[in-house]
């Protein structure tokens, strides 16, 4: 069985006739003289199993398991220790320690204990794939449509999303960039890995630096300890930085290296540091533009644009307006609790009349809205808000335009009579039974 091992052990010989020994019996080894080195190299690269000893310099064993199992838990750990004793041994295998041998090593048992962790490893690694796969058929979940459009983003994001490719996500505000960023890291090997959203905007130009890279102790006013930065946070998984043309220019060369050598200088530190991650990016400007003008490094633009996904506006998807809505509908009504109601036909051609200049985040708010109105029953045009009515991008029927109003002065009666329907008939001159079926028919509560 092949495998990839790091040993960790402050013993030259005994480390070096480890690996060989190792290396022989078909893995792939690699040797480091203490804790620390061993931590390093796992934060550049994966291994399958962790042999190390407990006594080293720089970062004792006890140390680097509890690190390996915050930082790492796809790595399997093996102690190796000559100062054996039930306390020890307990003590290592709480910290995520899978089994220990004792010293002088007897190969042939050291054998056997590196095969079993590598058939539990990989039966970890079927168990995150067949998640993977589960969490891969979700991920169209909250991008739902019918139109070529959209279909053209799925297809993309098939493609792209098992890949370790960065990817910049364009699109107008509320299109739902980061619905397809999650998408991607769904459908990628990092599935099991963080997902981490930065919105670039919202952080202080000054703060920036120290928020994506990190800081040493000391580094400013305020820096009391070392902070890890996002990309270091990330351990492998997926970053997303929405509003990246929003970085400022002084930034952008530090980003850069990041995405293309994998390290990076912490604010105050004097050497850089490996970390590990996929980017995806999105803007709801005309990156070219920003390069043009000199506002945005041409050489990151193109790192970053390797693969592009855009999202289109939804006023150019009119068809998938109703799939939406309804999908809004039933993740409403299931939060707050109430049946699932329906839509009327009115409503409907309202909403995809209407050029939705907030994208499908401006629907789900006005789905929202109408479900709170509705009291569980069906929604219709009175339970629109009428900035909707005075936006829509093209002209109603006579009839529509009849029921809105009628809807609107029926509210409007009720509010006056203290939602008493006897009084509220009275003051539109109808009997009760003819304001009930006129409340029905609109979804009025």
């Amino acid at each position: 069985m092949s495998g990839r091992v790091l040993v960790a052990d402050d013993e030259r010989l005994l480390r070096a006739s480890l690996c060989e020994y190792l290396a022989d019996s078909g893995y792939e080894v690699e040797g480091v003289a203490d804790g620390q080195a061993a931590l390093e190299r796992l934060d550049a690269r994966d291994y399958d199993v962790l042999l190390t000893d407990l006594r080293m310099p720089r970062l004792d064993g006890m140390t680097l398991l509890r690190r390996v199992a915050e930082r790492h838990p796809q790595t399997s750990a093996l102690v190796m220790t000559a100062y054996a004793s039930v306390e020890t041994a307990v003590e290592a295998l709480r910290l995520g320690a899978f089994d220990y041998v004792l010293k002088p090593i007897v190969f042939a048992d050291l054998g056997q204990k590196i095969e079993k962790l590598l058939q539990v490893s990989e039966l970890r690694g079927e168990v995150q794939r067949l998640r993977r796969q589960v969490h891969a058929d979700r991920a169209f979940e909250g991008i739902v449509g019918q139109s070529d459009a959209i279909r053209t983003v799925f297809e993309q994001v098939e493609r792209v999303g098992p890949t370790d490719t960065t990817v910049l996500i364009t699109g107008e505000s509320g299109t739902g960039k980061e619905l397809v960023a999650r998408a991607l890291h769904a459908r990628s090997a990092l599935a099991d890995k963080p997902f981490l959203p930065v919105n670039v905007a919202a952080i202080p130009a000054d703060m920036l630096a120290s928020q994506l890279f990190g800081h040493v102790k000391g580094a400013f006013t305020g820096a009391t300890r070392d902070r890890d930065g996002l990309l270091r946070v990330a351990r492998g998984g997926t970053v997303f930085l929405d509003e990246i043309g929003e970085i400022p220019l002084g930034q952008q060369a530090k980003l850069l290296r990041a995405i293309e050598s994998h390290e990076v200088l912490p604010v105050g530190a004097d050497r850089p540091m490996k970390v590990r991650f996929r980017l995806l990016g999105a803007t709801n400007r005309a990156l070219e533009e920003a390069v043009a003008q000199g506002r945005f490094r041409a050489d990151l633009f193109y790192r970053l644009n390797v693969f592009r996904v855009s999202l289109p506006a939804l006023r150019d998807r009119a068809e998938d307006v109703a799939p939406l809505a309804h999908h809004f509908l039933r993740v409403h009504s299931q939060r707050m609790g109430r049946a699932r109601s329906a839509i009327d036909n009115a409503t409907m051609r309202l909403l995809t009349a209407y050029d939705w200049p907030g994208n499908v985040r401006e629907l789900s708010n006005v789905v929202e809205r109408a479900v709170i109105l509705s009291s569980d029953g069906p929604i219709g045009v009175a339970h629109l808000p009428a900035e909707l009515h005075a936006r829509q991008k093209g002209p109603i029927s006579l009839k529509d335009a009849v029921a809105a109003a009628e809807a609107a002065h029926i509210r409007r009666t009720l509010a006056a009579a203290g939602g008493d329907k006897e009084e509220a008939a009275a003051l539109l001159r109808v009997d009760r039974a003819t304001l009930y079926r006129r409340l029905k028919k609109h979804g009025i509560g």
